[in-house]
């Protein structure tokens, strides 16, 4: 993989790209949202203290549906999205690309309490850092992901280099990781073009401008 996009076929044969969030964003949006949280149980608790002890209940009642169903409404009807995961253009949805289900959402979110044991999200964060798709253990459970929601920005034509027959046959996975490195080379400083291309390997041999070559490859498959 070049990158944390990941495509996915659909059964009308359209692939999305879906760009995956990883664990700093996905901690940023979470302590958005729990402050937003904190600040409406504080406020509830400032209004219900009145009521004496009754008041006291319903509070607790607030802090129960504030911690399990404040994500689970958002999800399903804000676009996958709690104002956290907004802020930080971010999204949940299904595997396949299609928007969480209710199922889905419950499942990821009554996981957190497993996902943050034994203290601090350990669980969650290990299995995100072992995890290509940086699923918590909720994710994998749900079978839902956390995406940028955003569309990658690619460049329609590709860059003005002669064709280059590669070394040997490329897959068809091969191949596209090559036209998809060609189509975002413009976004990359030259260094960092050579510094992906040497990934490369057999493909670009001990060539010093592995860009180079990658970007020649890359227009003999696009013709």
């Amino acid at each position: 993989m070049l990158d944390t996009l990941r495509r996915v076929p659909t059964p009308e044969g359209i692939e999305l790209s879906l760009r995956l969030a990883g664990p700093v964003p996905r901690a940023y949006a979470f302590i958005t949202d729990l402050a937003i949280r904190g600040a409406i149980w504080l406020a509830v608790i400032q209004v219900l203290a009145i009521f004496g002890r009754s008041g006291m209940g319903l509070v607790l009642i607030v802090f129960f549906l504030l911690e399990w169903f404040y994500p689970v409404a958002f999800e399903l009807w804000w676009s996958g999205a709690t104002p956290g995961k907004r802020a930080f253009n971010l999204m949940v949805v299904n595997d396949n690309g299609t928007p969480v289900t209710i199922g889905a959402s419950v499942t990821r979110n009554l996981l957190r309490a497993v996902d943050f044991l034994p203290a601090l999200w350990a669980f969650g964060l290990i299995s995100m850092l072992f995890n290509r798709d940086f699923k918590r253990l909720g994710d994998l459970a749900a079978g839902t992901v956390v995406v940028y929601r955003d569309k990658v920005r690619m460049r329609g034509a590709l860059p003005d280099v002669p064709p280059l027959v590669p070394a040997y046959p490329l897959s068809l996975a091969e191949r596209r990781a090559v036209l998809n490195f060609a189509e975002r080379h413009a976004l990359l400083t030259e260094e960092r073009a050579d510094e992906v291309a040497a990934h490369a390997g057999p493909l670009v041999g001990q060539n010093k401008t592995p860009a180079r070559v990658i970007l020649g490859i890359a227009n003999h498959h696009n013709r």
